[in-house]
């Protein structure tokens, strides 16, 4: 198995449709075109594509990333379209430095309790809307061993461009799943030993480090909320224990990405990190 080069010239070429106009389509997989697709930006972004479950449909570059990717395309029989930066630019509509695209489909969501089958640190999201603050939340999680992401209502797409760009590729590694009943699918992590723990500014609350070293390797779902409001009453009282970043010089909340790595660090800091099975995030549902 290894990709096709082949060399494109025209930038109305149909085979190049999957990339096309990206600042003014958007590809959820709600739109009547059905289309459903993922971006990925980026060789290193490509490159976790390639080792994910999302199967690359095609992939658009330059020589140059087509060389910086060489090791890699041994992964896929997708064809790359080598085009140069002009064709690219008139393609995709704007002037992407990053050189090279990929697309898949998307494959079918996990179940909440597929994404918590071995996990033992997720986050769970409640109304965060902002695809920046998405993919940075997907890149701490990457980096600070949570197995999973949940989200709750309100949520943006985690396989928006924008969103898998700022994650680093991460959103399409680190499994989520969506609720289908919020906030009462909170009870199926409580049914498999989680302790809920509500993030907030609340002065009452339990700091931070406080309710990590209290918790020791106990499982853990941090609840984080919008950017702004936080949680809805109705997530914080299902919760079992609401906990709060300590701050000084009369500054009370942090960006919800920044106060969820703070989180995610602590947590692992403290306790043992890691799936006790193999990744889901390569594998079909």
């Amino acid at each position: 198995m290894s990709s096709l080069v082949i060399d494109v010239d025209d930038p109305k070429d149909p085979r190049l449709d999957d990339f096309r106009d990206l600042n003014s389509v958007d590809r959820r997989p709600d739109l009547p075109s059905g289309k459903g697709l993922v971006i990925a930006e980026g060789v290193l972004v490509v490159q976790r594509m390639l080792a994910s479950r999302f199967t690359p449909r095609a992939l658009m570059g330059t020589a140059r990333r087509l060389t910086e990717l060489a090791d890699d395309l041994h992964r896929t029989d997708a064809p790359y379209y080598r085009v140069n930066a002009e064709v690219m630019a008139d393609v995709v509509g704007f002037h992407l430095n990053r050189g090279v695209l990929a697309s898949a489909a998307r494959p079918p969501e996990f179940s909440v309790a597929q994404a918590l089958d071995g996990a033992r640190t997720v986050a769970v999201l409640e109304g965060v809307n902002d695809h920046e603050n998405l993919g940075s939340i997907f890149r701490n999680a990457a980096g600070l061993a949570v197995d999973a992401i949940i989200f709750g209502a309100g949520c943006a797409d985690p396989l928006y461009r924008r969103a898998v760009r700022v994650s680093m590729g991460h959103a399409l590694l680190v499994p989520y799943a969506r609720a289908s009943s919020w906030p009462h699918d909170l009870e199926i992590l409580r049914d498999n030993g989680f302790r809920l723990l509500a993030m907030t500014p609340d002065p009452a609350a339990t700091a931070l480090p406080e309710a990590m070293t209290a918790l020791g390797p106990e499982k853990v779902a941090f609840l984080v909320g919008a950017e702004g409001p936080g949680l809805t009453e109705r997530a914080m009282r299902a919760a079992d224990l609401r906990v709060r970043i300590p701050m000084s010089r009369g500054t009370d909340s942090l960006n919800v990405a920044t106060a969820a790595a703070l989180a995610f660090y602590e947590r692992a800091r403290l306790a043992p990190a890691g799936r006790e099975r193999s990744d889901p995030g390569r594998n079909t549902p």
